[in-house]
């Protein structure tokens, strides 16, 4: 490796633009990398991440305050390293060039998935390890070098990763932007040969904007409103633990937390009841519980507070899930009670907006008809979550409704397997990436095609047009 370069915070967008064109001009010089290569730089990440594992769960933590280690582990570094390893593992087989009919008699054809050159990833500060590894680990199958954008709300996971990013790769394979809106907005900008966002869908419009001017095509991980519709055959009690345990992951600070609840109307209060001993069990205390996550900042913990408040002003019944004998108003502390909203309707914020933390309102419904057209009316969401045991309905929720993805009896499941593609629908997002889809996403599939010594096929077309042509051509039409 050459000596570690690291562009200076908040570089400017000729900087960017700068490391952008070396990086481009590098790989045409050194062509397409071979497996080895790519397999040496998916390994040397992994490295990254097993070897410095405890350093990234305590940046993590001191970017939240309060990070639950194990939540790090899991979502951040293990969920990581397995795609990695996913990737490396499938990669020689995904390289193999596809056999593909002969068009013509004599003409050889074949599909050639290349380089798309260089990609630009834009990673959120809830899973700042996975969301940015992740997509990676795509590009560097597919044989692309990679500039990296890390949010400026986790600051100190941000700079680690800048540190050792330089540390493992040179910079001309994988670099580091770190920066705050500015440097995001130029980063935007540049012509890269796609572009990765992982965020929120109002700051989308804005990527998706600057990236047009070059015409970048681009993969957007976005959110919205991800509904739980719980079957009137369904498991209460488990339905509850499960919605409850993903809501509480990272304090529901995730793009595929369930967003609200809709239960059939005589099953809502055993739902809430359920719910509460759920969140017992896990979260016996919360405010000194290292377990427990805070929210990432004071803003976002006053958000959640506002999204309840406006909701009680509008007649919804709070229900705090968290222990009555802990304070946790404090803004010092950023943690925010599990809290059920009760008869939750669209005048209320947390039924407009994405609510990003761990608050659940409950919506009940009469018929499954009308449960369904309550989703469709909405936008298409990042996941669904189906509880229902009866093998018709999970029938009718998956043909009748369009989402991200959809999980039955549990929440989020999917997201852990690397052999499904992982991406929105709509404004929930735009592209997949995990496994061999972020291969497909990261590369360009090039036809190739190689005429026969005879050229028949380009025969057809060259005039003088002959009688015998045409009667060969209708031939062909009417076969």
């Amino acid at each position: 490796m050459s000596k570690p370069f690291r562009l200076p915070a908040e570089a400017t967008a000729a900087q960017i633009r700068a490391q952008l064109d070396a990086m481009k001009q590098a790989q045409l010089k050194e062509g397409p990398p071979s497996l080895a290569v790519r397999r040496d730089r998916i390994d040397r990440a992994i490295d990254l991440l097993r070897s410095n594992k405890d350093a990234l769960v305590d940046a993590i933590n001191a970017d939240y305050s309060c990070r639950g280690k194990q939540q790090t582990l899991l979502a951040d570094i293990l969920a990581s390293i397995e795609g990695l390893r996913f990737n490396r593992e499938h990669l020689e087989a995904w390289m193999a060039q596809p056999a593909t009919a002969e068009p013509f008699p004599g003409v050889k054809a074949r599909v050639e998935y290349q380089p798309l050159g260089v990609v630009g990833i834009i990673s959120p500060w809830n899973f700042p390890v996975v969301l940015a590894f992740g997509p990676l680990g795509g590009a560097f199958a597919a044989g692309n070098r990679a500039i990296l954008k890390p949010s400026e709300l986790t600051p100190q996971t941000s700079e680690l990763l800048a540190e050792l990013i330089a540390r493992y790769f040179d910079s001309d394979e994988l670099t580091t932007v770190l920066g705050g809106a500015q440097t995001g907005a130029a980063f935007s900008a540049q012509p890269f040969d796609h572009l990765v966002f992982t965020g929120s869908t109002q700051v989308a419009h804005h990527v998706m904007r600057a990236a047009s001017d070059n015409l970048v095509p681009v993969t957007l991980e976005l959110g919205g409103k991800s509904p739980v519709l719980v079957g009137n055959d369904a498991d209460l009690a488990l339905a509850a633990q499960r919605v409850l345990t993903v809501k509480t992951f990272n304090a529901g600070q995730i793009c595929l937390s369930p967003d609200y609840v809709l239960v059939p109307a005589e099953r809502a209060d055993a739902f809430v009841q359920h719910a509460k001993a759920a969140v017992s069990q896990m979260y016996p205390t919360m405010r000194e519980n290292p377990d427990y996550t805070a929210m990432i900042n004071v803003r976002g913990f006053e958000r959640q507070l506002a999204l309840v408040e406006d909701a009680r002003e509008k007649g919804a019944d709070v229900v705090k899930l968290g222990p009555a004998s802990e304070d946790l108003s404090d803004p010092a502390v950023r943690k925010m009670a599990p809290t059920i909203i009760r008869n939750a309707n669209d005048t209320m914020r947390v039924m407009q907006e994405e609510i990003f933390g761990p608050v659940l309102p409950v919506v009940t419904y009469e018929t499954l008809d009308e449960a369904l057209a309550y989703i469709n009316a909405r936008p298409r969401p990042l996941a669904l979550y189906h509880f229902a045991n009866d093998a018709l309905e999970q029938h009718e929720v998956a043909s009748r409704t369009t989402s991200g993805a959809l999980v039955v009896n549990d929440a989020m499941t999917h997201v852990f397997f690397d052999s499904l593609p992982f991406g929105g629908v709509g404004a929930s997002g735009m592209g997949h990436y995990h496994g061999e889809y972020g291969y497909r996403t990261f590369s360009h599939a090039k036809p190739v095609v190689v005429q026969s010594t005879g050229g028949e096929s380009n025969l057809l077309m060259r005039a003088p047009y002959l009688a015998a042509t045409e009667t060969v051509v209708n031939g062909m039409i009417d076969a």
